[in-house]
């Protein structure tokens, strides 16, 4: 277990603090890393006070386990550490976790100076939770102030007495204060080392063939380098000849492996070559360009239909050039879904075949678990690729598998009780095969370990035992795999029920109609692929068999503790009561759909209603103005002709027209008194003047009122109303309508804006319709008159839409937070969005690194 070297980079400022205990020490009973994890707990936690509305303050453990590494990292806590695997909010993780700084965690809840919470998180996993006890409170006031001072140096941000807290982002832990303080934890950061493997296939699985190639005379390769910071080891344990099978289950079946052999060319004549998992999108194409990322299969053996055993030489490149790994794996997979990949380990750093510290190997399976991971991604199918992206919520790359691992021998050779100690030895176990669960004597010279995610079998006679430890592979493989798809079924149940309240709040949301649709035939497709992945999880269990008890004893003890039966049994009882969960998923799945129909057949019944009482006005508007206008045409006619003869009248009056005047007297006696019908004929021509003038007046008024571009804008986005209503007191309203309904208030109002140089010399009338009751703008509607407006000034319709959009962003009033129903989003969506995110952090990042450069 590695101890990195102290840092002292941000290490907080103790200070001087004024304190009553005495700076002696005193003898608490307790060492002193436990003194100061006990101290570190009570400053992130306390009990309410009797009495009083304070709320109990608890410290996850995964927190914990940050701040622990923190501390060993600042050189105040003697722990070691070692990466292991950690479920953090439905993502898998490689975390540096001392397990000796768990296991004193655990020494302090059974001395009862802390205590502990158990709870459920929304992603269905169980969180501990711990607190320092009445107890432990009064132990922590007799601990020196010269420790406390050592702990605050990594507990506070520096120069402050800022408590820092573990701050999980998607992918990484940060360090923050209150006061704005962050920095990245490298808990997440795995150290490499050199190594040096070989093929590894059990000969119970192998089906002729020829036998794997071994890398023994390149083991001398791994010692060139030591590896990261790993000079600092606490070795207890250490194994000889160690062979290594990592195993997880993949739904297969007999056509998936038809499949895979033809991928592979396991039916050609040159078989294997680079497999690549990437997607051909123009196979017509003459050149293709790949990354030199790849693996290199070499088949061993096949059955069309049952399974292929192949060797696979890792190319990926290492991300620093120290290391040293010669990666080959030894490949077999089978129609009932079990995945083995096995490499004998050749060297570890200087460390060739034997001698081989847990230390250094519980790094070396971190390597193991991810490449297996990328080996066999890049064979299977894509429809699998998909399964598996969906049980394990798109971080399929990162699944967690079981470790076996076979040593020739273990040093040193103890009873199993032994080595179950709670100490030193079970610490350095759980380092490879995770918290032990029970240790085991199956002969005088081999041992037993059951783990958390992993066995141990060491003795001179443990690779004889290999059909049997195969076997139980086989089912606890099925076993992880079915923990993890009851925890996606349940995942599943919450998405629906928050499907649910959707629905159900679906006449407050405008855009909620959309959002259900999506989510129901996503919810269905993911119900499918479950209910496809348990039947061939079912198929698996029938199928596999179960091998006879051995003859000799050794073998009859490991039968007997392996409890293989037993556990086929379990596994069949715990699929057939997912059947039950996967149909009530179904009916639930129905039951909204009906709901969603009920909701989308409300809003087209309102739609209907409110296109039917549009209709209605408007139809009746059309006669009304059609009546209008035909009176209104006739009426200027008549008035022409009034007008016409007025004017003449005006001519010929008695007493003051100029008919009364001498020099146009001889003029009207002889061509208006003594000619017939020439009066009538002028007045007729008169009035056809003045009635073309009067309608060319008429027209090109109508002309100018008939330049109208009315624009709607759907916005239905969420607005903060006080904002809104201050926005259109600014204005002249010249229309208000509401209708008021169970679950809305629905406004409408018009308005006239009358500043019409803003909008090119012509005034626009507005129309807002919203939700006042839940703050939705539901559509604007601008009529705007473009042959009122100047020729050079007029707006086009993208030109009014920028000039409403901008008034409301002016008013700034969005409300973007409320409109944000990312926490409502799918769980698999929830995922896709994080990486995404983190993947433009990322490429932020490195075009700023390359543009410091």
């Amino acid at each position: 277990m590695s101890k990195p070297p102290h840092r002292d980079e941000d290490a907080g400022s103790s200070g001087s603090e004024t304190e009553s205990e005495s700076e002696e020490d005193e003898d608490t009973g307790l060492t002193e890393n436990q003194n100061r994890l006990l101290y570190m707990i009570s400053l992130y936690t306390k009990k309410a006070t009797a009495g009083t509305d304070e709320k109990d303050e608890w410290v996850r453990k995964p927190a914990l386990i940050v701040l622990i590494y923190e501390g060993i990292v600042a050189g105040v806590l003697d722990f070691d550490y070692a990466p292991a695997s950690a479920l953090i909010e439905n993502r898998r993780i490689w975390m540096n976790v001392s397990q000796e700084g768990k296991s004193d965690i655990e020494f302090l809840r059974e001395e009862e100076l802390v205590n502990g919470l158990q709870m459920s998180s929304k992603s269905f996993q169980p969180i501990t939770c711990y607190q320092i006890s009445d107890k432990g409170k009064e132990l922590v006031k007799r601990i020196s102030r010269k420790e406390k001072e050592a702990v605050h140096e990594f507990v506070y941000a520096r120069g402050t007495r800022e408590l820092l807290s573990a701050t999980w982002d998607g992918r990484n832990y940060y360090l923050t204060s209150s006061s704005g303080y962050k920095r990245k934890s490298t808990i997440t950061e795995c150290e490499d080392v050199s190594y040096v493997s070989s093929a590894y296939i059990p000969q119970c699985l192998r089906y002729g063939g020829r036998p794997t190639l071994s890398n023994a005379h390149r083991a001398h390769e791994s010692g060139v380098n030591a590896g990261n910071n790993l000079d600092e080891l606490d070795e207890v344990i250490t194994l000889n000849s160690v062979s290594i099978i990592v195993a997880e289950y993949i739904p297969f079946g007999a056509n998936q492996i038809v499949q895979l052999n033809n991928n592979v060319g396991s039916t050609e004549r040159c078989q294997g070559g680079f497999i690549s998992p990437a997607m051909d999108a123009n196979s017509s194409a003459t050149q293709i360009e790949m990354s030199p990322e790849l693996t290199s299969v070499d088949i061993l053996d096949y059955t069309l239909t049952n399974h292929i055993n192949f060797e696979a030489e890792i190319n990926f490149a290492n991300e620093g050039d120290e290391t040293v790994q010669v990666e080959t794996f030894g490949v077999s997979l089978n129609a009932e879904g079990t995945c083995f990949y096995g490499l004998q380990v050749e060297a570890v750093i200087d460390r060739i075949k034997d001698n081989i510290s847990l230390d250094h190997l519980s790094r070396l399976l971190v390597d193991v678990q991810q490449d297996s991971s990328a080996i066999v991604d890049a064979i299977i199918s894509q429809y699998q690729r998909e399964l598996m992206n969906l049980v394990f919520l798109g971080d399929a790359e990162n699944r967690n598998k079981v470790n076996l691992i076979i040593a020739n021998e273990i040093t040193p050779h103890l009873t199993a009780e032994e080595y179950m100690d709670k100490g030193e030895y079970e610490n350095e176990l759980k380092q490879v095969i995770g918290d032990t669960k029970a240790a085991y004597d199956i002969s005088e010279h081999d041992t037993l370990i059951f783990g958390a995610y992993g066995l141990l079998v060491a003795g001179p006679n443990s690779r004889h035992h290999e059909p049997l430890l195969c076997a139980y592979l086989q089912f606890i493989t099925i076993d992880i795999f079915l923990q993890n798809f009851f925890a996606r079924i349940w995942i599943l149940n919450d998405d629906m029920q928050t499907t649910n309240r959707i629905i159900l709040d679906g006449s407050k949301d405008p855009r909620a109609l959309d959002r259900i649709k999506y989510r129901i035939v996503k919810l269905a497709k993911d119900l499918i692929m479950l209910e496809e992945i348990l039947s061939y999880m079912i198929e698996a269990l029938e199928i596999i068999e179960i091998p006879p008890e051995p003859p000799e004893q050794a073998g009859r003890s490991l039968y007997e503790r392996l409890e293989i039966a037993g556990m086929r049994n379990q596994l069949i009882r715990r699929a057939m009561d997912l059947k039950k969960n996967i149909a009530g998923a179904h009916r639930f799945l129905d039951v909204l759909r009906e709901m969603s129909s009920v909701v989308s057949e409300s809003k087209m019944f309102m739609l209907n209603e409110s296109v039917d009482l549009n209709t209605k006005k408007m139809c009746d508007l059309q006669h009304s103005n059609e009546r209008s206008a035909q009176s209104l045409l006739i009426l200027q006619l008549l008035f022409g002709g009034v007008l016409a003869f007025d004017i003449l009248d005006r001519l010929t009056g008695n007493q003051w027209t100029v008919t009364n005047s001498a020099w146009f007297n001889s003029f009207y006696e002889s061509a208006i008194v003594n000619t017939p019908l020439l009066w009538f004929l002028i007045s007729m021509f008169v009035w056809i003047l003045v009635g073309v003038i009067t309608y060319q007046s008429y027209k090109s008024g109508n002309y100018i009122k008939q330049g109208i571009t009315t624009i709607r804008l759907k916005i239905n986005r969420k607005v903060f109303v006080s904002r809104l209503h201050m926005f259109l007191r600014t204005k002249l309203h010249s229309y208000e309508e509401r209708m008021y309904t169970d679950s809305n208030d629905v406004v409408r109002i018009t308005y006239t804006d009358n500043l019409k140089r803003d909008w090119g010399g012509a005034k626009p009338t507005i129309t807002l319709e919203y939700d006042e009751r839940n703050a939705y703008l539901f559509c604007v509607t601008v009529q705007y008159n473009r042959r009122e407006a100047r020729k050079a000034l007029v707006f086009n319709a993208d030109e009014l839409r920028e000039k409403i959009m901008d008034e409301l962003n002016s008013m700034d009033v969005w409300d973007v937070k409320g409109e944000d129903k990312s926490g409502d989003d799918l769980a698999a969506d929830k995922r896709a969005s994080l990486e995404r995110l983190l993947q433009e952090e990322e490429e932020e990042a490195e075009a700023a690194a390359a543009g410091a450069r």
